[in-house]
């Protein structure tokens, strides 16, 4: 007696088998990790150049505009916060 089939966990992958299954296709080749992807791939080079440019600027920019936003006494208590949440985690 032939084992069944594992289905996979994730379950737009488990929906896929199901139906390969039910309608008697291959199993498709489904993997629990995806693969990383290549930057030279079509979808990888249809990002718009000067997008990508803006949102890196915008996020050079931010840490140290808030920081100028802030008060000194407002960025301590900041600080010590985030100093307890990583000590917490210990």
């Amino acid at each position: 007696m032939q084992k069944p089939k594992k289905l996979a966990r994730d379950i737009n992958a488990r929906a896929a088998q199901i139906v390969a299954l039910s309608t008697g296709q291959p199993l498709p080749r489904l993997t629990d990790r995806e693969e990383p992807a290549n930057p030279d791939s079509p979808a990888a080079m249809q990002k718009n150049a000067s997008r990508v440019a803006s949102g890196r600027l915008g996020g050079l920019k931010g840490g140290a505009a808030r920081a100028k936003a802030l008060s000194k006494k407002k960025r301590s208590e900041i600080a010590k916060l985030a100093a307890a949440a990583r000590w917490k985690k210990r």
